[in-house]
């Protein structure tokens, strides 16, 4: 059975780096991002295990309050971006999501609760839940810098090319969303989160803390010459794709990390972003975290990866490859974040 593979970041974030281990984990990176888009990231060396577990009993008291507690903060407050969605508010595919969040972006200048996305984040009433949630911001901001350098050296960028890159996601344009997912009903014909690979994940690096419950994320795998393997009953979402879904279970000590559409730009199709959904079928919490460009960042396919493509005779110019348009991520953004939300909050962004 497929698994997805386990990448060691500790070269990386130990005081003497030693370059034949970081090399090898960057090497591993990049053999991932090409072949599966997902893996997960051992980040023991680099968290306390504590520290999410605190995240997780914070997330249940919240979402353990009565429905009117938690409106106090909803999404329509401000940006109806940033705040707390209620029970299948969230939609993907055009189908109404059976899970509860609180989403937190970037906190930015001269917040306007009447433009997309410049509100405020709304933050529960519940003692030391935004210190612990902002600590952990922090540390997950840093992470994507230590993974965004050891993902250029598998790339084969110059350290020149590795400042430019840097200097577009320095100031990210974080996002995190605090998910709350009941048992998924017998006679609910959608998914706890329907099979996407870009929104609602957003679109760069996530770093996904997982709950306990088993065979909740499920990837797809493409696979020319195999029949999907539809698991639970459920609708494949896989379009005319041939490939497998496998289930990403939670491993100890690690976050599950998976690429999106801007890495796709960046590499001009080199990595790319992989279909993933959750069946949820327990009553637990999930803590992603996407580690965004810069709003203001300007995402073209890089020349470490045109180079790479060029060597294996993939010139962005042939049949089967196409090069990539150059976007803004703010502009990029503020098109996505619109769509996925139900009557009451759509409309806003349309």
């Amino acid at each position: 059975m497929a698994r997805l593979p386990i990448i060691d970041i500790a070269p990386y974030v130990e005081a003497n780096r030693d370059l034949t281990k970081c090399r090898a984990t960057s090497d591993a990176l990049h053999s991932a991002c090409i072949e599966y888009g997902f893996f997960y990231l051992d980040i023991s060396q680099y968290i306390d295990p504590s520290e999410p577990e605190e995240l997780t009993r914070l997330a249940r008291e919240f979402f353990a309050l009565p429905q009117e507690d938690k409106d106090k903060i909803r999404l329509e407050n401000q940006d109806y971006a940033r705040g707390y969605q209620r029970l299948k508010q969230n939609v993907t595919n055009g189908k109404a999501d059976n899970h509860e969040a609180i989403d937190l972006y970037k906190p930015v200048e001269s917040p306007d609760k009447s433009k997309p996305l410049w509100g405020e984040n709304q933050w529960p009433d519940i003692p030391r839940f935004q210190q612990k949630y902002d600590q952990w911001i922090e540390k997950m901001k840093n992470l994507g810098l230590i993974l965004m350098e050891a993902m250029s050296v598998g790339l084969g960028m110059t350290r020149e090319e590795w400042m430019q890159l840097r200097a577009q996601v320095d100031d990210s344009f974080w996002v995190m969303r605090i998910i709350g997912y009941p048992p998924l009903p017998n006679d609910h014909d959608g998914f706890s989160c329907g099979a996407h690979n870009n929104v609602p994940d957003i679109d760069y690096l996530s770093f996904l803390h997982a709950d306990p419950t088993r065979s909740a994320l499920q990837v797809f795998l493409r696979q020319s010459g195999t029949s999907v393997s539809d698991l639970d009953g459920l609708p494949a979402e896989h379009g005319a794709e041939e490939g497998i879904w496998i289930n990403a279970d939670p491993v100890p000590n690690c976050v599950v990390c998976n690429i999106g559409e801007m890495w796709e730009i960046w590499t001009n199709g080199l990595y790319k972003s992989t279909l993933h959904r959750v069946v949820h079928k327990g009553s637990n919490y999930r803590i992603p975290f996407f580690f965004e460009p810069n709003f203001t960042a300007n995402v073209a396919p890089l020349p470490a990866a045109l180079r790479l493509l060029s060597s294996q005779g993939n010139e962005p110019t042939s049949n089967d490859r196409k090069a990539h348009k150059p976007v803004v991520y703010g502009d990029f953004l503020l098109g996505k974040v619109g769509s996925n939300f139900a009557t009451g909050s759509k409309g806003k962004y349309d």
